[in-house]
C-alpha cells in the first residue's frame, strides 16, 4: 500500500453476516450530527479525505469502502454478489449496526454523494426516508440515463467487452485511467498512488470491473429495477435541504446529469465548477469544501 497523504484516520471494521469485512472512517464526536460520504468505482474513503478533515470538528463523519474496494475485503464471485442491491443491503447493515451498537443517531443523516454512491445513497435513502435529513449530491446520478443510455466509449469497453475487461483487470486501467482522466489538474504522484493503491493485484481490481459491468442501460440488466424505482420515488426528498455541487468538465457525469438533478430539486443550491472533472474535490476542494460547510451552517 502506498503511502497516503492526508489521511490521518483509524479505520473501524464491520463484519457482515456473510463474514466479509467492511472498512469505514467512523471521525468526530459520537454525539455530532451524522455525515455519510459514498464513493464510486473506482475510488475509495481516501476520496473524501480532505471533507472529513474539515468537518470532524463538527459532525461525526460516516464513510465506508464498498466492499471489494478501499480497505475492505475484496472477495472473488464465489464469496459476494457484486451488485447495486448488494451494495444498498451492505450500506443498510452498517447504518444499523452504527444505529444500534454505536451510539448513531436513527435520524438527521446529512448524505454526500459521488458516482456510484449516489445511486447506492439514494435507494437506501429511499428504504430508510426518515434518516436522512440533507442530500449534498457531487458528480452523480440516481435515475436512468438522461442521455438515451448513451455511455463513453471507455465505459462501454470496459462493460461490454473482453478487451476492456482485460485492461481493466490486468492493467488497472479504469483506476489509473479515473486518477489521470477525471481530473482537469495533474495530480501529486503521491495523491495519485493512493487513489489507485487498494487495486495492485488482478484479484483486487475485480470490484472495479464489476461496477462498470453492472452499469444498467435497459430492463435486461441486474440493477435496472433497483434505478428506474429509485428515481421514480426520488421526489420525496424535495423537502429536504439539497446542495447540488459539480465538476462541469466531467465526460461521464456531463452537465446534462446536472440538469436532471435541477429539473426533479428546483430548489437545491447549486455549485457548478467549470475548470472541474469528475473528482470534483480533487480539482475544486478549495472552493467545494467551505460550500458544503456554509450549506451545514445553514441548513443545521
Amino acid at each position: 500500500m502506498a503511502p497516503l497523504p492526508d489521511y490521518p484516520f483509524n479505520g473501524r471494521r464491520f463484519t457482515h453476516a456473510s463474514g466479509l469485512v467492511q472498512h469505514y472512517l467512523d471521525e468526530g464526536p459520537r454525539t455530532a450530527p451524522p455525515v455519510l460520504m459514498l464513493h464510486g468505482n473506482p475510488s475509495w474513503s481516501y476520496y473524501w479525505r480532505r471533507l472529513v478533515l474539515a468537518l470532524r470538528g463538527d459532525f461525526r463523519c460516516i464513510v465506508p469502502d464498498h466492499i471489494g474496494m478501499g480497505l475492505s475485503d475484496k472477495p472473488d464471485d464465489g464469496r459476494y454478489q457484486f451488485t447495486l442491491q448488494s451494495r444498498v443491503d451492505d450500506l443498510d447493515a452498517l447504518i444499523e449496526h452504527l444505529i444500534a451498537n454505536e451510539g448513531a443517531p436513527a435520524s438527521g443523516w446529512t448524505l454526500v454523494l459521488h458516482d456510484w454512491g449516489g445511486m447506492i445513497g439514494m435507494a437506501w435513502a429511499c428504504r430508510r426516508p426518515d434518516r436522512v435529513a440533507r442530500l449534498i449530491v457531487t458528480n452523480t446520478a440516481a435515475f436512468p440515463n438522461p442521455r438515451d443510455q448513451k455511455l463513453p466509449v471507455a465505459l462501454r469497453l470496459g462493460r461490454d467487452s473482453k478487451l476492456g475487461e482485460w485492461l481493466i483487470l490486468g492493467h488497472n486501467a479504469f483506476a489509473r485511467g479515473a486518477a489521470r482522466w477525471g481530473v482537469t489538474r495533474k495530480l501529486d504522484a503521491p495523491v495519485r498512488d493512493a487513489l489507485v493503491s487498494p487495486y495492485d493485484t488482478p484479484a483486487n481490481r475485480l470490484s472495479t470491473l464489476r461496477f462498470v459491468q453492472d452499469i444498467p442501460l435497459s430492463p435486461a440488466d441486474r440493477a435496472w429495477p433497483l434505478v428506474e424505482s429509485t428515481g421514480k420515488a426520488l421526489a420525496q426528498f424535495d423537502d429536504r435541504p439539497m446542495l447540488l455541487g459539480w465538476g462541469m468538465r466531467d465526460f461521464v457525469f456531463d452537465p446534462l446529469f446536472l440538469a436532471e438533478w435541477q429539473r426533479r430539486f428546483p430548489k437545491a443550491e447549486v455549485q457548478a465548477y467549470a475548470d472541474a472533472g469528475h473528482y470534483v474535490l480533487e480539482d475544486a476542494h478549495e472552493r467545494l469544501v467551505p460550500a458544503v460547510q456554509g450549506f451545514l451552517a445553514r441548513t443545521a
